[in-house]
């Protein structure tokens, strides 16, 4: 490890960002964590994180500072101690992809400096667009995670099972214009493979998360559309069939959302090959493997149908309408897909019309 400090803000303090930011804060090895929070800040500056861990016991994780803003993370002196405007080696989002209502780019702007590297960790396809477009010459790392964690109160976090968390270098593969795929930038690749390795490390070796997994750009990409099969067949199916959770719609009495789910699935199986240029790997679980298991998660409701229900936005873009436009792009059709973002698209927009009609 270098001897200068390493410094990584978290834009985003929920559960999935507190959780893997406490795994990466070891000051003992000069690599300093920070945290930019908004609902749950006082709690955070007053007391830290609380974790409840089924991997790594309880404790409490002490930011090495924690912001109300970008803005405050952009400038603030001490306890940042390196030097210059933007001391920020790594930006990790981990903030809900709604590209839609807020254009997250350029919100981190402020903290972009020339030694920076942006981690995403979101849901969907496409979510790194928008900061390539951006930021053309810094490195972008795209990450995926296997994580159940939640906020149970302000500051506290509860981490029930897995950990796992896939990394890899993001050029331009996930454009919408059909020049993606395996001809992105080298150079960018290199950077942010190098960055990714570095990062993985941290947490492996210092935070004691045994599965990460570090990957070339595509086989990122091919780990996305992989976690797509479950987020673009559950998440917006559980709001179209009006609210009903995973394991009882493939338990329908009828068998068609059992089919439908299933539908989705190889569709985008069977579509990813042409859009990436690369097959899924053997043993990932395929469409059959994953109805089978959800047949067990009874009592699961996908985040987009609790979202529904609250009135939250939904990651419609992330999850149906970027791979609708990025298959588009390679000369592929998601008809299933496609049905399903024009319905829920129009479902939210006749809620949002309702909603201002009654101000």
């Amino acid at each position: 490890m270098r001897d200068s400090p390493v410094h990584i803000v978290f834009v985003g303090a929920g559960a999935v960002g507190c959780f893997y930011a406490s795994r990466l804060h070891h000051p003992t090895h000069n690599v300093y964590t920070s945290l930019i929070a908004r609902s749950n800040y006082s709690a955070l500056a007053a007391s830290g994180v609380t974790l409840q861990t089924h991997t790594f016991g309880d404790y409490t994780f002490t930011p090495h500072a924690v912001f109300p803003s970008v803005a405050a993370a952009a400038v603030s002196p001490n306890p940042i101690s390196a030097p210059g405007p933007c001391p920020w080696d790594y930006v990790i989002v981990t903030t809900k992809a709604l590209p839609d209502l807020t254009d997250d780019a350029a919100l981190i702007a402020p903290l972009i400096g020339p030694r920076t590297t942006i981690v995403l960790i979101q849901n969907g396809v496409g979510v790194e667009a928008p900061y390539r477009a951006r930021f053309p010459h810094t490195p972008i790392i795209s990450a995926v995670t296997v994580v159940s964690a939640e906020q149970t109160s302000p500051g506290t976090i509860r981490q029930n099972r897995w950990t796992r968390i896939h990394l890899g270098p993001y050029s331009n593969s996930a454009s919408f214009s059909g020049s993606g795929g395996a001809d992105g930038d080298a150079e960018l690749e290199t950077r942010g493979r190098d960055a990714a390795e570095r990062l993985g490390d941290y947490w492996a070796r210092l935070g004691g998360i045994r599965d990460v997994e570090v990957s070339d750009e595509i086989g990122l990409q091919i780990v996305r559309w992989h976690k797509l099969c479950i987020n673009a067949a559950f998440n917006p199916s559980a709001v179209l069939a009006g609210g009903r959770g995973n394991a009882e719609m493939v338990s329908d009495d009828k068998g068609e959302l059992r089919v439908h789910l299933a539908g989705v699935m190889r569709e985008i199986w069977d579509a990813m090959p042409r859009i990436l240029g690369r097959p899924f790997p053997e043993g990932l679980a395929g469409p059959d493997k994953i109805i089978k298991s959800t047949e067990r998660n009874v009592g699961s409701r996908p985040s987009m149908l609790l979202d529904w229900e609250a009135g939250r936005h939904l990651e419609l873009e992330v999850i149906l309408g970027n791979p609708v436009r990025i298959a588009r792009g390679r000369g592929v059709e998601l008809p299933r897909m496609q049905a399903m973002y024009a319905l829920l698209g129009s479902a939210v927009g006749v809620r949002e019309r309702e909603r201002k009609a009654k101000l």
